[in-house]
């Protein structure tokens, strides 16, 4: 493919991703059951519109949606996303800094949660996953492509309340070079939109930190976090502690290990 229609292909895909992703804010305005079945629907529409945009210009449909693995690797995905907080949050619990206080489910709005989180990761993985990433990949190589969108995952949430430098370089590392080995790996936008989904979900509704900077709302746990920034994430979330950055680059590790042999 000539540079020039790549570039073209690469805008056109990253401007449609960007406008599908604005249309996960109506999953955010009914609540309730009527708002998991939207939010569904809309997620659904975003990655059905995402194959045909690839069917038409690639001319075949995309690899990385393959119904085949949508339910083992999502499935996958929730778990490791699920667990990485669980070890962060054990961690800073064993450490001093996050003292839960009690508990409180109201089951509706952790729905409410739990799917307006699937919307962000569908939306999120579309544009840095399955376009920027995949696409630089298949002209430039694997480390630009993990390198690039990494970076650029890391800066959009820059913008973020509370963001900072040191908030968008530790979303970079721990996140975004993370979901882009996951995808390699995989070879689907499923396993990184599970990981995506739970992370997002596990640390704001039930360990109640911030998520990037936002307050997730509802949380099943009641929790004091008192420390330094660089270990809490401060009011970022815990996205932007050390703990995270570290675990993050131990797990990236794990789907990387084949090319460092």
């Amino acid at each position: 493919m000539p540079l020039w229609k790549w570039v073209l292909l690469l805008v056109a895909g990253l401007l449609l991703s960007m406008l599908l992703y604005g249309f996960s804010g109506l999953g955010y305005s009914v609540t309730g059951w009527q708002g998991w079945i939207l939010s569904g629907s809309i997620a659904s529409g975003m990655l059905g519109l995402y194959a045909l945009f690839v069917r038409w210009f690639e001319r075949h449909w995309p690899q990385d949606l393959l119904m085949r693995k949508f339910i083992p690797q999502t499935v996958l995905g929730l778990v490791i996303g699920f667990l990485f907080f669980v070890f962060v949050a054990g961690v800073l619990m064993l450490v001093g800094v996050y003292r839960i206080d009690g508990y409180h489910a109201d089951w509706n709005a952790l729905g409410d949660a739990f799917f307006w989180f699937l919307l962000v990761a569908a939306g999120e993985e579309i544009i840095f996953r399955g376009v920027l990433f995949k696409w630089i990949d298949e002209r430039f190589g694997f480390w630009w492509a993990i390198g690039v969108s990494g970076l650029l995952f890391g800066l959009v949430h820059w913008i973020n309340p509370g963001g900072t430098l040191w908030a968008s370089i530790a979303i970079a590392i721990e996140a975004g070079v993370l979901l882009g080995a996951a995808y390699k790996w995989s070879g689907t936008l499923w396993l990184p939109i599970g990981i995506h989904w739970a992370w997002n979900f596990t640390q704001g509704n039930i360990f109640g930190f911030a998520v990037s900077g936002n307050g997730a709302g509802e949380s099943l746990i009641q929790a004091t976090v008192e420390g330094p920034a660089w270990l809490t994430g401060g009011a970022f979330g815990a996205e932007a502690s050390v703990i995270s950055v570290i675990a993050g680059v131990l797990l990236s590790l794990s789907f990387l290990k084949d090319r460092f042999r």
